[in-house]
């Protein structure tokens, strides 16, 4: 088994995937080969019911090929599907290279690409995410991936059109700041540069899918822009949640006084607001909703002061190690 820390580690986040194993592996050995730099293709199959992680084995006991040339391949098997933000976060843990790609398994990502993200990597930046500009997926999707993508980045402040896109290249130190969890991996050039990371994108290929069916559901429709708040939060207010309820609270708090006062005044004026009762409970209702929200924020800052940590929001039910190529099974 060899020690040394690969160059460039290549995380691949799989879930019932299976057809797709075998060629997507021989497309990124053939992609990586001229490089000439030492690397890993991490696998993590993210609890797939089909053969997937049958597959990977087969891939982890041959090394790919049937000489055993090329990266190592390490695979991690997810205990049930945890989604992809956890299966990233397990690949990340698990990768040692300097350079940290990821690409999805779906083969809609071409390996042939990789040469051109490390180049871009080599101009300074710390993250480079592909942009697919020309998209062979259903009207419904890419009408939704151009919202969101609007959306994120008039918020952020971050100028780029395809955040989301899963065929990234990153520098070390920003994958070991990254703490992915839910549905953040959908904002992690955002999480980067609210850390000071320089963020850049390339113009990709994106292919049709050949093999399996696609994960997208109706379901992204409701979570994403949950998750974008959290994001928001995450990085404008992480050191200081008070500030975001607390303004919320104050806010809240003063328009009910508002409506308190005012109706209390057109009462004593003889002049009273149709609806006088409701008026009033709308009031009350906002300002006990100002003072609930300024509590969360308390003891969200009593929380941050006193947090050891989130802990890892994924479980590993089986792990075939890294081993160099032509290693021997240890007996």
């Amino acid at each position: 088994m060899s020690d040394a820390t690969p160059e460039l580690s290549i995380v691949v986040p799989m879930h019932n995937e299976a057809a797709n194993v075998e060629p997507l592996h021989a497309q990124l050995v053939a992609a990586l080969e001229p490089l000439g730099r030492s690397a890993e293709l991490v696998f993590v199959d993210d609890g797939s019911s089909d053969a997937t992680f049958e597959r990977l084995a087969d891939l982890h006991r041959g090394q790919g090929t049937a000489g055993g040339d090329g990266p190592s391949v390490e695979v991690l098997r997810l205990r049930r599907q945890f989604g992809k933000s956890a299966a990233l976060a397990a690949g990340f843990d698990a990768a040692r290279g300097h350079i940290v790609l990821t690409l999805d398994g779906d083969l809609q990502d071409d390996p042939a690409e990789i040469p051109r993200f490390l180049d871009k990597l080599d101009e300074g930046y710390d993250l480079v995410t592909g942009w697919k500009r020309r998209r062979h997926d259903p009207p419904s999707k890419v009408l939704a991936s151009r919202l969101f993508n609007l959306v994120v980045s008039r918020l952020s402040g971050l100028p780029l059109h395809d955040v989301n896109c899963g065929f990234k290249a990153y520098r070390r130190p920003l994958v070991d700041e990254l703490q992915l969890r839910g549905g953040l991996h959908r904002y992690i050039p955002v999480l980067g540069a609210a850390r000071g990371y320089r963020c850049a994108e390339i113009e990709v290929a994106h292919r049709p899918r050949q093999h399996g069916s696609s994960k997208y559901g109706l379901a992204r429709l409701v979570t994403a822009p949950l998750d974008l708040l959290t994001v928001l939060l995450l990085t404008r207010y992480a050191a200081r949640p008070l500030h975001f309820f607390g303004g919320l609270g104050v806010a809240c708090f003063a328009a009910g006084l508002v409506l308190d006062v005012v109706q209390g005044v057109l009462w004593l004026a003889g002049r009273p607001l149709v609806g006088m009762a409701m008026v009033a409970f709308v009031g009350a209702l906002l300002m006990l909703l100002g003072v609930q929200l300024i509590a969360v924020g308390l003891l969200a800052e009593h929380r941050i002061s006193r947090d050891g940590g989130h802990p890892r929001p994924y479980s590993i039910a089986e792990r075939l190690p890294n081993r160099a190529p032509h290693a021997s099974p240890t007996t």
